[in-house]
């Protein structure tokens, strides 16, 4: 995997309307926080692929405030009816390939890159002025993940320029096995299951698919993990969908946070 800037150049997704509506998955079954294991879950779990922003990573607001700034040099004015619904779509699609969202709101190629390069460089401005930290327990259940001989990837659906400076402002840049953007799975970001089917194939850690597990905070994670066939996909309630959310979207556990998953994976599956 390469460290560039030009991943809001070479994403290809093609989806340009991706909703979550008609998505939903009626076998999903949650439990409450305290983990119990649900009969989902399946295998040896050698394999973690972790979300970043709000599972991982705390970013404050920052997805609304660097959209706010880039949808303004595209000459949306904050306070316009066009301004909030195109925010309101921004929030409900949290957790989807950036540039594939700008695609649905701005209509055209040109303008979904233009407003693409101008949200991921006022989100990387943010970060260096502090406004990321880890999810509180994230480092150490990444820690503990990886001490008990599984596997951790972490995804994203920034471009890699953006999580190489939120891993940078973390001091995470060696700790998970491996990092991915969309760019790096092709160009194709979540919901669909191209970054999980990616870090599956290039870590080689899971004889099967049933044996990978994905953890994340929207409806876009767990439809992601469940299409790729993860046998295992865990909601976090420390971002952006709710409870009832991630489990219609496919969550086989929901729980409080990802500090919890270590203490979920030690038990029998």
């Amino acid at each position: 995997m390469t460290d560039t800037d030009t991943d809001t150049d070479t994403d290809t997704d093609t989806d340009t309307d991706t909703t979550i509506t008609d998505t939903t998955i009626t076998d999903a079954t949650t439990t409450s926080s305290d983990t119990t294991a649900c009969p989902a879950a399946a295998g040896a779990r050698t394999l973690v692929v972790l979300d970043m922003a709000g599972t991982t990573v705390a970013d404050g607001g920052l997805v609304e405030r660097a959209f706010e700034r880039a949808a303004e040099r595209l000459g949306v004015r904050p306070g316009t009816p066009d301004h909030a619904e195109k925010l309101r779509y921004v929030l409900a699609t949290m957790g989807e390939s950036k540039i594939s969202v700008f695609r649905h709101l701005f209509g055209t190629e040109e303008l979904a890159r233009r407003a693409n390069s101008a949200f991921e460089e006022a989100y990387a401005e943010l970060v260096d002025g502090g406004l990321v930290t880890e999810v509180p327990g994230a480092r150490t259940a990444i820690e503990k993940l990886r001490a008990d001989g599984r596997t951790v990837v972490l995804t994203t659906g920034f471009a890699r320029v953006t999580q190489d400076a939120i891993l940078d402002a973390l001091g995470w840049r060696d700790l998970a096995d491996l990092t991915l953007c969309p760019a790096d799975a092709g160009g194709r970001g979540r919901p669909h299951p191209d970054m999980v089917l990616t870090a599956f194939l290039r870590t080689g850690a899971a004889v099967d698919v049933t044996d990978v597990v994905v953890a994340g905070d929207t409806a876009y994670d767990m439809l992601s993990g469940r299409r790729a066939g993860a046998g295992t996909v865990a909601g976090v309630l420390t971002g952006a969908h709710d409870r009832a959310t991630l489990t219609r979207h496919g969550a086989t556990h929901v729980l409080g946070s990802v500090a919890e998953l270590p203490r979920l994976l030690a038990e029998p599956a």
